[in-house]
């Protein structure tokens, strides 16, 4: 059984940046593409990033383009996701999530979730 751990999440003030961290557990996340979501007080869970396995293909929410990237450790199984110039907006709880591919995570088809961290931004 696969396990998804986020760590790396907590207070920051707007305009400054964050690291967020997925560790995979298990030997089905080894080719799978791997993404982040966000979830918002009182609001939908949303899409913020995705990565192929190989890195050939990557794809972001247009609220966070140029300022978010994902990145991928193969040999350590972990995915990253440095937030830069970070608004109060992006202000949510933030889920690594795992699938077969990109366009998975996009439309939602999420087979593996983590437990999330929280990202408070302040002003």
């Amino acid at each position: 059984q696969g396990q998804l751990v986020e760590s790396g999440g907590g207070l920051v003030q707007a305009g400054g940046s964050l690291r967020l961290s997925c560790a995979a557990s298990g030997r089905m996340f080894s080719r799978k593409a791997m993404g982040w979501f966000r979830q918002a007080p009182g609001k939908e869970r949303k899409f913020v990033a995705a990565r192929s396995w190989s890195g050939g293909s990557t794809y972001y929410a247009d609220s966070v383009k140029g300022r978010f990237t994902i990145s991928r450790d193969n040999a350590k199984n972990t995915w990253y996701l440095q937030m830069n110039s970070l608004k109060p907006e992006d202000t949510a709880v933030y889920y690594c999530a795992g699938s077969d591919n990109p366009k998975d995570l996009i439309t939602g088809a999420v087979e593996y979730w983590g437990q999330g961290t929280q990202v408070p931004v302040s002003t």
